[in-house]
């Protein structure tokens, strides 16, 4: 028997695009791996993106060859000291559980480096192979959004160097996004691949049962994710709904580190266009989708937040309505290539997206350029093409 050893921080049932992207990917490795003797130890926590939300969860799986571990962490709302006890909780947890425990290879699933870091420390110790599925890049971001000088004079060298261990080791480096590409030139030692996000089926079926929205209420806005500094809705959402008017209703569906912040500016543009509600499940937020009138992306406007591939993207793209997102470099060019219906705009800049949204008033989705969009990034084929990948270091 060969076994993995597989690291996520987030999985199901949790509500983010670590655990949309890693409870399908387990699943599609177990499949693969069940003819050929693989056993897989998944080392994850239980829900708890957002502080607000909560599901039930099981603390310990077993589906045939699948083994899960739900480790608790302490709950956190998304700030550094936070996001550092609980993942010192998560990284003690799985040394001591894994210990004297054999595997034939390590996979880690990171966007903070962290996880990507205990992987490594995983695969060292044992001598083996290291894949990494790089979602986002940590020091990238920790530079451009953290305000505290004092915290990057201290976290940015330290970041660097544990860059240089976990990259420098790694076998495979899978990256979400190719406008990762230079970041990466440096680790030549890795072998690469591009695995971007996907569309779950849900997503595609729920599409195609899409309802008209009612003509004599006001155009529903629909964004649905974290709202923190790296979307920086506060900037352009409150701004917006100001121009726009009463024939323009905002849903903002979601919590964050800087949900304070938009509810101050919504009341200093004393506006009453922006709703505010909390995280809901899957099957709530669907429904949310198919009622809309457009489906709102925003990204800040930081140098790091140029080389992302946002996974909402892909939930977003497969349905008929108007997308609108405010992002810049590789994301811009990806939905110009991809999407060519999206209202797009520079981060930040609200003018241009109502004057852009009261020009495209009325303009229909490309039904054969939808069609070709989910069928390149649906999900299942993805994952079929990067668990083929993660076989291939088992041998």
């Amino acid at each position: 028997m060969k076994k993995i050893l597989y690291l996520t921080f987030y999985f199901r049932p949790d509500l983010c695009a670590g655990s949309f992207r890693n409870s399908p990917l387990l699943e599609e490795l177990a499949r693969q791996g069940k003819d050929k003797d693989v056993q897989i130890d998944v080392f994850t926590t239980p829900p708890q993106r957002y502080s607000s939300f909560s599901e039930s969860y099981e603390e310990i799986e077993d589906i045939d060859n699948v083994h899960i571990e739900r480790i608790p962490v302490p709950k956190h709302k998304s700030g550094i000291k936070d996001q550092i006890l609980s993942f010192k909780a998560y990284f003690d947890a799985v040394q001591k559980r894994t210990q004297g425990k054999e595997y034939d290879l390590v996979f880690a699933s990171s966007s903070r480096l962290f996880t990507a870091y205990l992987g490594y420390k995983m695969a060292k110790k044992r001598k083996l192979p290291l894949y990494l599925d790089v979602r986002d890049i940590f020091r990238d971001t920790i530079e451009d959004v953290i305000k505290s000088q004092l915290v990057k004079v201290f976290m940015v060298p330290f970041l660097k160097e544990i860059e240089k261990r976990v990259f420098g080791y790694a076998s495979h480096i899978n990256l979400i996004s190719e406008g990762f590409k230079p970041y990466f030139t440096p680790y030549q030692k890795a072998t690469y691949s591009y695995y971007t996000n996907g569309i779950d089926q849900v997503f595609i079926e729920a599409s195609e049962q899409e309802g008209a929205p009612e003509a004599n209420s006001p155009k529903k806005i629909v964004y649905a994710g974290n709202i923190g500094e790296g979307q920086g809705l506060h900037k352009v959402v409150p701004q917006a709904a100001k121009l726009l008017g009463s024939e323009y209703e905002f849903h903002i569906i979601g919590d964050g580190g800087v949900r304070g912040l938009l509810e101050q500016e919504i009341n200093n543009q004393n506006v009453t266009n922006v709703i505010l509600r909390k995280p809901v499940n899957r099957k709530e937020l669907i429904k949310e989708y198919q009622s809309a009138d457009y489906l709102f992306i925003h990204l800040n406007d930081y140098d790091a937040f140029k080389k992302v591939l946002p996974s909402k993207i892909f939930e977003l793209g497969v349905f008929k309505k108007t997308l609108i997102a405010g992002v810049a470099g590789y994301a811009n060019e990806f939905l110009r290539t991809n999407l060519s219906g999206t209202i797009l705009f520079n981060p930040g800049d609200y003018k241009t997206m109502v004057r852009l949204m009261k020009e495209q008033k009325g303009q229909e989705r490309d039904e054969q350029e939808r069609t070709r969009f989910i069928e390149q990034f649906n999900r299942k084929k993805v994952n079929t093409g990067l668990a083929a990948s993660i076989m291939e270091f088992i041998k």
